[in-house]
This record gives structure tokens, C-alpha cells and sequence, in this order.
């Protein structure tokens, strides 16, 4: 009876508009180093920034500040700025300075 509940619910859920968002963000150099994983799903509410994402990271590990002002976004494989809104389904990557030749 439960999973009629639940399937009920999902069905409705799917025919209303979302009021969160799913985004996969990948992880380079200090974030991933930070969160021992290449990649995170993460959920927000609608019509979030991306630099929600970097926010959400940094309260999760506060040693991640300091690239906080250098980091760079990209959301499906473009370049953005901070304030540009997420959408469903992206693809966010952050990518903080990294050193070598």
C-alpha cells in the first residue's frame, strides 16, 4: 500500500512544476581533493545561482574559502558568471586555479 503512496505521489509531483532542482557538479583540483569524489548530485530550490554551489561546498568544508573569489563556474561546458541561475539537470563544474606546465 505504501509504494501505491509513494508512486501516487511521484506521478503528481512529476505534473507539478518542481519546486527543487537536481544538478550534478563536478569537482577539480582543491574541491575535489576536499571532498575525496569527482562528483556530487546535489539538490537546490528553483532558481539559484551558481554561486550557491560554491557556497553549499565551503559550508561544507570552510577550508575551501579561500578560492571562494577565484573560482570559475561553467555550466554545461560554458563558461558563466556567478549569478546565473541553475536549472534543472545541469551540469556545473567549478574550477579554482590550478598550478603546472
Amino acid at each position: 500500500m505504501s509504494s501505491i503512496k509513494l508512486l501516487a505521489g511521484t506521478a503528481k509531483a512529476c505534473c507539478m512544476s518542481k519546486s527543487a532542482i537536481t544538478v550534478t557538479v563536478k569537482l577539480f583540483a582543491a574541491y575535489q581533493e576536499a571532498f575525496r569524489v569527482s562528483e556530487l548530485v546535489l539538490e537546490f530550490p528553483n532558481s539559484m545561482p551558481v554561486k550557491a554551489v560554491c557556497d553549499r561546498l565551503i559550508a561544507e568544508h570552510p577550508e575551501l574559502s579561500q578560492w571562494r573569489d577565484i573560482t570559475r563556474f561553467g555550466i554545461n561546458l560554458i563558461f558563466v558568471e556567478p549569478d546565473t541561475l541553475l536549472q534543472d539537470g545541469d551540469e556545473v563544474v567549478l574550477i579554482p586555479p590550478v598550478s603546472g606546465g
